[in-house]
């Protein structure tokens, strides 16, 4: 209904702030909460143009935790691991001890801000604003939304918390007296941990996962995506495209064209390329330095 203000002293005496208020209008009516469903997104390429790992580390070179020289060394890793294309258990082993080895010895408190701090400067524009569309019409509707991804936890948290989600799963480092050792407990979390870490969170905050929704770009969160009653593909990778039309999932592309031309490294297809890509600069750093 719009108010008209009388003329006359009446109008004298109307504040602005209570022409406004009455200017307004009805308010929209807040959603219920569903606290049985909630959504699952990955992060790399998902939510994310790129490898969120890599613009971690990059960030740390920057403030000379990481040598730039190494970075050149990780991006090569996985670009060359990316190419050839194949996952097996040893890279996933390899990455188990490596992944975080450049932070050995960091407090974690100060990871923590710098992780803000990095988020900021290199990650905030490389948000696809239609997979934080999607994240948010869920929010909208009453569900909670986790990010699930094989970034370390610390850094999805700040992720999470920038686009206003609920939370994320990530893997987890070790720390002794809030230092990290720069080893990892248990595994990535990539692959069927990824679903493992879900069922996990369903049982802890009660959630009907035949309720839930998820959604991934790359054919290894198969396990994830068919651990809900929703899955979607996002910026999908050819496998993933495949399957999902062969099972009438919805797809989302949120790329101009088929090919993204990146500024900077090219999204890892996975754990396998981040465990290829440490692995192999871990390996290249060793024979530069004997």
């Amino acid at each position: 209904m719009r108010l008209f203000w009388r003329r006359g002293k009446d109008t004298d005496h109307v504040s602005a702030g209570e022409a406004a208020a009455a200017a307004a209008g009805p308010g929209r009516a807040l959603p219920e909460p569903d606290p049985a469903s909630a959504a699952f997104f990955d992060v790399d390429n998902t939510m994310m143009r790129g490898a969120s790992i890599y613009y971690f580390a990059r960030g740390l070179a920057a403030r000379k935790l990481f040598t730039m020289r190494d970075l050149a060394m990780f991006a090569w890793g996985q670009a060359a691991f990316r190419l050839r294309g194949t996952e097996n258990a040893e890279h996933i082993s390899t990455a188990r001890e490596a992944a975080l080895a450049f932070v050995a010895g960091q407090k974690v408190s100060d990871l923590e801000a710098l992780s803000e701090e990095i988020y900021d400067e290199v990650m905030a524009d490389r948000i696809w604003h239609g997979t934080r569309g999607l994240a948010l019409q869920h929010l909208d509707a009453g569900r909670r939304v986790w990010l699930v991804t094989a970034t370390p936890v610390e850094v999805a948290r700040v992720i999470a918390h920038r686009l206003g989600l609920t939370g994320a799963l990530g893997t987890v480092a070790e720390t002794r007296d809030g230092v990290y050792t720069g080893r990892l407990v248990g595994n990535l979390l990539h692959g069927e941990a990824k679903a493992e870490a879900i069922r996990a969170l369903a049982q802890r905050e009660g959630l009907d996962l035949s309720r839930c929704h998820a959604y991934s770009d790359s054919i290894n969160d198969l396990p994830m995506l068919t651990s809900v009653g929703h899955p979607n593909a996002v910026n999908p990778d050819s496998d993933l495209r495949a399957h999902a039309k062969q099972h009438g999932w919805p797809i989302h592309d949120f790329r101009t064209g088929r090919k993204v031309t990146m500024v900077a490294l090219p999204a890892a297809a996975g754990a396998g390329a981040l465990a290829g890509g440490v692995a192999a600069g871990i390996a290249l750093r060793k024979h530069y330095r004997s």
